[in-house]
This record gives C-alpha cells, sequence and structure tokens, in this order.
C-alpha cells in the first residue's frame, strides 16, 4: 500500500470536493476517506473472504462479514501510519493539511517543509515504524489465540499487511517513505535538497519499472506462495494491472516530487516589489479617461482610489477598465470600476516566494494593495503578473 506525504473542511460528516468523507478530526488535523476506498475494501472483502473459505471452512457466508472488518482493521492500521507523519509533522511546527485514504493506501498533505535533512528522515521513517511495531503487536496477539480460529486469522491476516505495508514504504524511492529517506540522506551530504530529490525520484522512477516488470514474473515463477500449477490466466491479468497501477503510482508520485522540488527552488523569485506595477492615487470622482491620461503621463499601469485624505479605499479592476469603451471613458467615474479594498487585499512590499504565495492563496483577489512597511502606497500587483512569473521560473533549468 503506497504512503506519501504531500506537502477549507466541514464541521458535519460530509463529502469535501477532491477530498472524501470526512471522518473525524485527531490532532485538530481532518482525515477523508476517499470514495475509492469502498472500491478496494470491496475487493478486499472479497479476496480475503477466498482465502478464510479454504482456513474455516465452516464459516460460510459469514466469512465476508470477517474479510470486511479486516479490511477496516487494516485501514484503521495505514491510518496510524499516517498519524504517525502527522504527529511528527506538527512536532516540527508543520502545518498538515488533512490525511486522506485512498484507493492504494493514505496520503499526509503536509504543508511546508522539513527544514532540515535529519527533521526529514525522522518524519519519513516514523510511519514504517508504527507499522513494524503494529505487525509486532499482531504477532504477540497471535500467541495469545489458536490459529485455526477467526482472531487467529485476523490477527495473521494485520501482521502480514502491517509488515508488507512497512517494507513496501522502506523502498528507496520517490514518492514512498524510503524515498524521502534516501532525499534525507543525499541532502545531508550534499547540503542540496534539490540534489537529494533528483536523485530519489529517478530511483522511484526505476522502482516502478522494476515494479511493472518484476512483480509478475515474481508471481509465475510462485516466489510469493503460490504453486505456478495454480496460477491460472485470470491471475496473471490481475497481477498484471496490479503491477501496471502501483508502477503508475509510483512513476507519477516521483514526476511529482520533482516538480514540487523545482517550485520550492523557484520560489524566491517570486517578489511582490518586483512584480507590482506603479499606480497613482485618484479621487472618487475623476473621469475614467483623465485617470487614465494621468497614469500615462506617470508612467504608471494602474488606479488606486483614495478618499480626502489620500488614503486608499479601492482598487480599479483592469478587466473593467477594458470593458468600457474609449468613447465612453470620460462620462465614467473610476469609483464606478473600483473593488473596495479589504485588509486581505493589502499586501506587503517586503514579501517573497512561500509567504507571498500564501497570502494570496488566503485571499483570492485579481489585484492587491502593495504597501511599503511604513504604509504608504508602493503600487498594485496582480495576480496574473503573479502567475507568468511562476510558469516563467517554473520553466528554466534547474539550478
Amino acid at each position: 500500500m503506497a504512503d506519501t506525504d504531500e506537502t477549507g473542511e466541514r464541521s458535519s460528516k460530509r463529502s469535501d470536493p477532491g477530498g472524501g468523507i470526512l471522518m473525524g478530526r485527531p490532532f485538530g488535523v481532518p482525515v477523508y476517506v476517499s470514495p475509492s476506498w469502498f472500491l478496494v475494501a470491496a475487493l478486499i472483502t472479497w479476496v480475503f473472504g477466498d482465502q478464510l473459505d479454504r482456513v474455516l471452512p465452516d464459516l460460510g457466508p459469514a466469512r465476508y462479514l470477517v474479510s470486511l472488518f479486516f479490511a477496516v482493521a487494516f485501514y484503521a492500521s495505514v491510518l496510524v501510519h499516517e498519524l504517525a507523519h502527522t504527529i511528527a509533522a506538527l512536532r516540527y511546527k508543520l502545518p498538515v493539511r488533512r490525511i486522506q485514504l485512498q484507493f492504494f493506501g493514505g496520503v499526509s498533505e503536509i504543508e511546508k517543509e522539513s527544514e532540515t535533512p535529519g527533521r526529514e528522515f525522522v518524519l519519513a521513517f516514523v510511519g514504517p515504524l508504527l507499522s513494524l511495531a503494529l505487525a509486532g503487536a499482531f504477532y504477540l496477539g497471535m500467541k495469545a489465540v489458536h490459529p485455526a480460529t477467526v482472531p487467529g486469522v485476523l490477527l495473521a491476516g494485520l501482521m502480514i499487511s502491517n509488515l508488507l505495508v512497512a517494507a513496501f514504504n522502506l523502498l528507496p524511492g520517490l514518492p514512498l517513505d524510503g524515498g524521502r529517506m534516501l532525499r534525507a540522506v543525499i541532502w545531508g551530504i550534499t547540503g542540496k535538497p534539490m540534489t537529494g530529490t533528483i536523485a530519489a525520484a529517478w530511483v522511484g522512477r526505476a522502482l516502478a519499472v522494476t515494479v511493472l516488470i518484476g512483480l509478475p514474473l515474481l508471481t509465475q515463477t510462485g516466489i510469493l506462495g503460490n504453486p505456478t500449477q495454480e496460477i491460472g490466466g485470470m491471475d496473471t491479468v490481475m497481477d498484471a494491472l496490479l503491477a501496471a497501477i502501483l508502477a503508475a503510482i509510483i512513476w507519477t508520485g516521483a514526476g511529482n516530487s520533482l516538480r514540487m522540488a523545482r517550485l520550492r527552488e523557484h520560489l524566491p523569485e517570486l517578489r511582490a516589489r518586483a512584480l507590482t506595477r506603479r499606480a497613482i492615487p485618484v479621487q472618487t470622482a475623476t473621469p475614467l479617461s483623465e485617470a487614465l491620461r494621468r497614469a500615462n503621463e506617470a508612467g504608471a499601469r494602474a488606479l488606486v482610489v483614495v478618499d480626502g485624505q489620500g488614503d486608499p479605499t479601492a482598487i480599479v479592476r483592469e478587466t473593467a477598465i477594458a470593458s468600457v469603451p474609449e468613447h465612453r471613458r470620460p462620462w465614467v467615474a473610476v469609483s464606478t470600476l473600483a473593488q473596495d479594498l479589504t485588509d486581505g487585499m493589502k499586501v506587503s512590499a517586503d514579501l517573497t516566494g512561500e509567504e507571498l504565495l500564501d497570502h494570496l492563496r488566503a485571499t483570492p483577489a485579481t489585484e492587491y494593495l502593495v504597501l511599503e512597511p511604513t504604509g504608504e502606497i508602493y503600487g498594485v500587483l496582480s495576480t496574473l503578473d503573479v502567475e507568468k512569473a511562476f510558469v516563467k521560473a517554473m520553466a528554466r533549468p534547474q539550478s
């Protein structure tokens, strides 16, 4: 089961767009169950039910209820794995947006990167460590019950599944926990987080190819436990499909890790002061044509509406100006085209990088008033200009 940590919820148990069903908020972090989980739960119930029929044939149809309990208990183990990441992230004061249980495991959406390679290593390792601890606890539980009973079979299944979760996530390729641990080690050696990301991402892509080719081969040779004479055509198709899905998840996750690393590398290039358009102050009743004439003379590209004391009250929207025909501009006051300022639309000229993007995300708007630390008007920042600068920075070769 894949586990990746990716760096407006509701109070009731309702569906969140792109998140799933809200199940709770342990440690203040919302936990969502993706609709795809129900598909996996049904698949686990069916497959584990067939296995139970071989081990405990007397159960009859009740075996599927036991199998459903196993599916729920297994994903509870995955949740514990994710909570380990979450608690470690919160301990390091890294915000966690949410935990999502989905098709092939769980995702802890950690919104910021670790500050040191040591913290990155710990943050990645605690998940598999908890899975290993759970496997050990289930193993001890097995010692207290008879193996040919429902509790014995359930405990054995949970022990094996948690061992598989730990082993799979310790594979040294992004986006798996082992890939993040490899990234941390290379980051610590070289002092360059981007170097660690590139190396771990390419190892992840190699791992994806290995899973795609190797998993069906291992099954066909009987190494995974099934005698070769029992492997039929449908089993071969299912193994190939499973391998393809896992390989796609790993390959895509490795690519996403590279893109996010490049994003963080170029974030410092986004500076509010450098992207701001020069603006001139205008009174509420100023005709648009007169305001534009003054802006052209001053070499400005934006208009800020001020009151009688010169304090800014609104920004004249660029799209609104473009929508007014030139022959009507002498008769249209700038106030009719302006958007009233809110506190969130006021941006410090000193904001850069992630702080700037966080501010823009918190208060979505098309334009923002940029102020000097002293409170003086510096200019107007257009969201479009930020997007263009971001795309330009991302298109540059990696440093």
